[in-house]
């Protein structure tokens, strides 16, 4: 579709706000965040250039957009992934793999998510109450038998979402590239580096 035919066409979208979000994704995604901008949004939703200021005032508030919906999926994805099974340790590995991979198929989206954190005074929303932050401290609890500390539980927690973090972010490295091949592939390397963390022994030692 031409500029003009985009500028020129009434406004029919039932959703724009969801059309603006989704056509930001896909900007970010396959052109990275320097292609972003309210126009460039539009000309890919289809509407006028006018048409996304309905909604947000300028690019940060439409990436603040992007990032809430990001929180809400990796909420999703957590929570699937605690699901899946009634073993906590399980269920930490799981929710580890489950973060990963999120990060690895968006890599656009979870830069932002992080972004527009980054120098906020508290945590999104998202990661708060029963967001995906929430997820890994219940099932850390859960390790621990319900009896872990407050601060145990937070500073756990916190170990846990940096060791996810931190995997996330080197989960590209060539030099893991002969060990995940040795292991049966990228999930059975991710699996496995989660296992060896070792990092919730003695809340398990506490239960036990």
């Amino acid at each position: 579709m031409s500029t003009a035919t985009a500028e020129s066409r009434p406004y029919h979208h039932g959703d724009l706000s969801r059309a603006l979000v989704d056509a930001a994704r896909k900007i970010l995604e396959t052109d990275g965040p320097a292609a972003l901008s309210l126009r460039a949004v539009a000309r890919e939703a289809g509407v006028s250039p006018a048409a996304p200021y309905h909604h947000f005032k300028d690019k940060a508030e439409l990436l603040e957009a992007v990032a809430h919906e990001g929180w809400h999926e990796l909420d999703v994805a957590l929570s699937t992934a605690r699901a899946s099974t009634e073993d906590p340790r399980a269920r930490m590995t799981n929710l580890g793999v489950a973060y990963v991979c999120f990060a690895r198929d968006n890599p656009a989206l979870y830069r932002v998510m992080y972004d527009r954190s980054r120098d906020k005074d508290a945590l999104p929303d998202q990661l708060k109450d029963d967001g995906a932050y929430c997820q890994v401290r219940d099932t850390i609890n859960e390790n621990g038998g319900g009896h872990v500390s407050d601060i145990d539980l937070e500073l756990a927690t916190i170990a846990a979402w940096c060791a996810g973090h931190g995997l996330a972010e080197m989960i590209g490295f060539k030099q893991f590239a002969p060990l995940k091949e040795l292991l049966g592939g990228e999930e059975a390397f991710l699996r496995a580096v989660f296992e060896h963390l070792g990092m919730f022994a003695k809340f398990t030692a506490i239960q036990d």
